[in-house]
């Protein structure tokens, strides 16, 4: 006997029904959607989705009603056709509206900015960029994530320091951009809930490469910001998502225009990522190299990286009158101490004991390294000793065979929630342009387990490429900036 139904009760949706509203902060789609296999069948054939169908569609996300499957097809449906500007702005748009919204006080609405990155091997620059903004007077409500892979994560990176804690409310976040002009924080489950659904089955599906997909995810997050300007740093090379220059403008274009079409002023920096960033990789070791950053020291790529990307956000935000003036404004944050002590605020906000901050912010180099995590043992490598010459030029350390041995060591995790080994890392003891004598140590490995295996040793010293030419200076990272429209 059918099951009767009273005024006011509803039916369990049925999968892939899209005719229900949608959930907290996403209306009612209008006009009515159409079902999720006839929207599934048009992508897949080429065609364009109304913003109707596309809010439907993430709407059934959210509530459960679209099954696994039928969000894997739409995926790979959208990853093989494509979707136009529209499209990406209107589901970036739902994405976003799928749940709760930061809200400022009014007063921030022009300091309010972020940075983001594609991801890359040795790559500190938000903890650094993130209190040097706050030193120029802007407020920088960071959503980090973790790393996966052979790529790191801020937040990983954050919590090799005893205390640091990531998970912060709305409201906390607030409190923190009060106190210490800056905050960088996890994606909690009230924030764009429909993208950490998407996020996972583009993981699972081979369908992260796509560029409206890669869009939609990055700028969604930001849009909850209530952001001023955003700068996102895509990167390219041996060690990033994108393998050449070209394809990394592509979805620089895309997330600027994007961008532009939502109201939030967006540029896009093209950075090489080829060589790891600056002379460490690993969690605890690149909070070292942040903190020596911030000193006013430290590797002049990682330096370089920092002001240019600041620069751009406090021109983007009308903070400075060029980039070039932002960029010296950031490098006076860093020389002058400001920066270490916006860092500094940020760890005692966030957690971390005060008499902990104050160490780290003050300490030596080598007293900070007895305040952080570190591994049981260290392991030098040697420049081959055979050659033509006694000597050679450092031309390239490749990241991705270094980053993959560290991964395999614990400094990585394969799959989301594995614990990591936070002072399992690697110092390159050489820069790029460097003259090297042969038999003299090129790369220090800190390891908790046993020693390198040779297959891991050869992948090490493939990682390292000498030449015959003369030294030369350490090439910057950044190769363009994509700006938005009238810039």
């Amino acid at each position: 006997m059918a099951a009767s139904m009273t005024r006011g009760t509803r039916a369990p949706p049925r999968p892939g029904d899209l005719s229900r509203e949608g959930t907290q902060g996403l209306p009612d789609p209008s006009p009515e959607p159409k079902q999720l296999p006839e929207l599934i069948r048009m992508k897949r054939d080429g065609g364009r989705l109304s913003e109707a169908d596309i809010r439907g569609f993430v709407a059934a996300v959210v509530n459960g009603s679209a099954q696994g499957t039928q969000i894997g097809a739409m995926l790979m449906a959208i990853r093989l056709r494509g979707m136009d500007l529209k499209e990406t702005s209107v589901l970036t748009q739902a994405l976003a509206q799928s749940g709760q919204q930061l809200e400022w006080p009014e007063a921030w609405r022009q300091q309010l900015v972020d940075k983001h990155s594609t991801g890359g091997v040795g790559d500190k620059v938000s903890l650094v960029l993130a209190p040097a903004l706050a030193a120029c007077g802007c407020k920088v409500p960071m959503i980090s994530g973790r790393g996966l892979g052979h790529t790191g994560g801020t937040l990983d990176k954050l919590e090799s320091i005893p205390g640091f804690n990531v998970i912060q409310s709305p409201e906390q976040m607030q409190v923190l951009l009060e106190q210490a002009g800056c905050c960088i924080v996890g994606q909690s489950e009230q924030l764009v809930p429909a993208d950490g659904i998407l996020y996972a089955a583009r993981d699972v599906t081979a369908t992260v490469d796509s560029l409206p997909l890669i869009t939609a995810s990055i700028l969604s997050k930001k849009v909850v910001e209530g952001l001023s300007a955003l700068v996102i740093d895509v990167k390219f090379g041996g060690a990033a998502v994108f393998p050449n220059q070209e394809q990394a403008r592509e979805l620089a274009r895309t997330l600027v225009g994007v961008g532009a079409d939502l109201g939030l002023r967006v540029a896009a920096a093209l950075t090489a990522m080829d060589k790891p960033l600056g002379r460490c990789v690993g969690n605890a070791l690149e909070v070292e190299e942040a903190l020596l950053c911030m000193d006013g020291a430290g590797p002049s790529d990682l330096r370089d990286l920092v002001t240019r990307l600041g620069g751009a956000l406090l021109w983007l935000s009308g903070h400075a009158g060029t980039q070039a003036q932002g960029a010296a404004r950031v490098a006076a944050a860093l020389d002058d101490g400001s920066a270490l002590g916006r860092f500094e605020l940020m760890l005692a906000a966030q957690g971390v004991d005060p008499s902990l901050a104050r160490a780290l912010c003050s300490g030596s180099p080598a007293e900070r390294r007895e305040l952080l995590p570190r591994a049981r043992e260290q392991e030098e490598l040697l420049a081959p000793a055979d050659g033509p010459l006694p000597a050679g030029t450092v031309e390239l350390v490749r990241a991705l065979p270094l980053a993959q041995v560290l991964h395999k060591l614990g400094a990585g995790r394969s799959r989301a929630g594995e614990p990591l080994r936070l002072g399992v890392g690697a110092e390159l003891l050489v820069d790029v342009g460097q003259k090297l004598s042969r038999g003299t140590p090129w790369l220090r490995v800190h390891r908790d387990g046993p020693a390198l295996s040779g297959l891991q040793r050869r992948a090490l010293q493939e990682a390292l490429v000498l030449s015959d030419r003369a030294p030369f200076t350490t090439p910057s990272p950044f190769a363009e900036l994509v700006l938005p429209p009238q810039q």
